[in-house]
């Protein structure tokens, strides 16, 4: 899989591929380090940024390139002019992570709802531990219906659709609808607050 967008590389982030990304995570991160090693005020960072971003669309080899062989560059990097300490203070990173649950649901099996609850804990937790500022679940009224075992959307479609959310928040996130709920953004506050 290529991503032709801006001509990055697809990152690969824990066993998700993720293209077709923004860039402003890495930004983030770094100001974040910046603010952690003491130095809120330096004044490189959209310098470094930019040295990443044209790293990234004209001098990486990769196609598919995992997200901690970026880090370990960005980090390294950080150490060669000189940042060690932002470079130590940099958090563990990545961009949000889009995720189709329409294959969630088509694997439940006969276990469909608790193995379809499972995986999305177990998404949301590998996501995090990536250090992905949120996650994106996509085929979100497909996957209630393939679960629901219906071919048209009624109103057990809506309590499963409710029985999601409310599940999300019972794992401390907070989940919001979009694309006419097509799709669900979790924002993860953790991440996003630090």
């Amino acid at each position: 899989m290529i991503c032709i967008a801006g001509n990055l590389p697809v990152l690969q982030v824990g066993r998700y591929q993720v293209c077709g990304y923004e860039t402003d995570w890495i930004r983030h991160g770094l100001e974040r380090a910046a603010q952690r090693a003491g130095r809120a005020d330096f004044p490189f960072i959209e310098d470094i940024y930019g040295s990443i971003i044209h790293y990234l669309e004209h001098k990486c080899p990769l196609r598919l390139l995992p997200v901690e062989k970026l880090m370990e560059r960005i980090v390294f990097m950080l150490k060669r002019i000189g940042c060690e300490r932002i470079a130590k203070a940099l958090p563990r990173m990545s961009p949000p992570v889009t995720i189709s649950l329409e294959e969630a649901a088509t694997q439940a099996g006969d276990n469909f709802e608790l193995g379809f609850f499972a995986h999305l804990k177990a998404a949301i937790t590998e996501v995090k531990q990536e250090g992905a500022p949120a996650i994106v679940f996509e085929d979100v009224r497909r996957s209630v219906c393939i679960l629901s075992r219906r071919d048209e959307w009624d109103e057990r479609c809506d309590k499963l659709e409710e029985e999601i959310l409310n599940y999300l928040q019972e794992l401390g996130e907070t989940p919001k609808r979009q694309a006419e709920g097509r799709r669900i953004h979790i924002p993860f506050k953790s991440l996003s607050s630090s």
